[in-house]
């Protein structure tokens, strides 16, 4: 017998030689995912984070069809249309009061890139020597060279260190720690006299689902402001109500000075991101001088049929209804985790917003754990897409999702821990 032909397809973040059989998909409706073989799929967590209101949705399809047949792509210096301008404009009326300009990306990673150059430039525009980033524990902005410089290092961009420029780094706010985290921000922007801060709102996805509370986040901006420090949100993963209001600074109350949004900017259906900016910073860049232009972009900034998807999936959150559905997700996540907190076999069980996290207690710890692998073995063959960070296991499902779903991943969840401890929980 030959051996079956290899693809030629490099997936992201794939070790091929261990890897099983790819999981080829022909159709997304909803919550689900649809196999070649005829499979359903349950997808537990919005395809890596971008798709929140179901695959598939008819009002975004149409939107994309009917852009694609009149403009699918332009340059976009020198030029605009009407599907970019419509979502900046609606963008500034739904972000956090304070932010004044959109300029338009690719992807998350981008976006970080365009804030870290947005908040040097300003400085360096306005004559002052402010170049140091200070960044938090644990923290994942990005694989691109600036976005992994402001993440945490691991073994995910050693290879890569001598392309990193090197940041300060505060401590993660864990419970009862809050002020060792807020202590060493305010010394770092007292001291260092940083250009920018840069935090993921209430969550840190990549380093482990951590979350911490709104105050926390308040009292950050607050440090910062003090000392004339930018406030970069990277709302990437957190915005499109994902913590339960459409963007996570909505519960501190807070603008930042410069935000990046993405993954559910177009509701998963396009790659699109755009980082905003107060008045000031774009003014930093506004002369008759060329050489303080913003010099940034890529081929295909505010494409249009991106755009359409994205003022599409806006339209959708101009609805009450969709953030009625995400109030809904947030309370069946809340039932559903529940039981959870009294299985012994399972610590740190936590929510926010839409977003369950739990870790499963084991004697490795780490992204690599080899309960990773196992976990999400075991989820592929009971038909749900869930990828655990080593022992941590968490749920983001669409906004569609139903309560039978949420049982059906949580009973998938419980059975996989039977099967790596060989035993019934001892539930008290």
């Amino acid at each position: 017998m030959m051996p079956k032909k290899r693809s030629p397809v490099w997936h992201p973040f794939s070790q091929h030689a261990l890897q099983d059989e790819i999981t080829r998909v022909i159709r997304g409706d909803g919550a689900y995912l649809h196999t070649v073989d005829g499979r359903r799929i349950i997808d537990a967590i919005s395809s890596w984070w971008v798709v929140t209101h179901g695959h598939c949705h008819p009002h975004i399809v149409s939107a994309i069809q009917k852009q694609a047949e009149k403009l699918n792509q332009i340059i976009f210096a020198g030029h605009t249309h009407e599907p970019a301008e419509e979502v900046a404009a609606q963008l500034l009326k739904l972000a956090p009061r304070g932010l004044d300009y959109v300029f338009f990306s690719d992807s998350g990673s981008t976006s970080v890139e365009v804030a870290l150059k947005m908040a040097l430039g300003y400085w360096h525009n306005i004559g002052k020597q402010r170049i140091r980033i200070v960044v938090m524990q644990h923290s994942y902005h990005g694989d691109t060279v600036g976005a992994m410089s402001v993440g945490a290092r691991s073994v995910f961009n050693a290879a890569y260190g001598p392309l990193l420029f090197d940041v300060t780094s505060i401590p993660f706010p864990a419970r009862g720690h809050e002020q060792a985290t807020l202590d060493a921000l305010e010394s770092a922007c007292r001291n260092e006299m940083p250009a920018a801060f840069i935090v993921e709102p209430l969550i840190l996805g990549a380093g482990g689902m951590l979350m911490y509370p709104a105050w926390v986040l308040r009292e950050m901006k607050r440090i910062c402001e003090a000392s004339d420090v930018l406030f970069i949100a990277d709302e990437i993963m957190t915005g499109w109500g994902r913590t339960g209001t459409l963007f996570a600074c909505e519960q501190a109350n807070v603008t930042p000075d410069i935000a990046c949004y993405s993954k559910g900017l177009t509701g998963g259906a396009l790659p699109l991101a755009v980082t905003l900016c107060r008045a000031d910073i774009f003014d930093a860049h506004y002369a008759k001088d060329r050489t303080r232009t913003f010099f940034h972009s890529s081929s295909y900034t505010a494409n249009p049929v991106a755009c359409a998807a994205a003022k599409a999936n806006l339209d959708l959150w101009q609805d009450q209804e969709c953030r009625q559905h995400v109030a809904s997700v947030a309370t069946m996540q809340e039932q559903a985790i529940e039981s959870f907190r009294a299985d012994p076999r399972f610590e740190n069980v936590r929510r926010t917003g839409t977003i369950t996290a739990l870790d499963l207690k084991a004697k490795e710890a780490g992204y690599f754990a080899s309960n990773g692998p196992k976990l999400q073995a075991f989820f592929k063959g009971r038909g749900l897409l869930l990828r655990p960070l080593g022992n941590t296991i968490y749920v983001m499902p669409p906004y569609c999702v139903t309560a039978a779903d949420l049982d059906e991943i949580y009973g998938g969840i419980t059975d996989a821990a039977d099967a790596l401890t060989g035993r019934r929980a001892s539930v008290a």
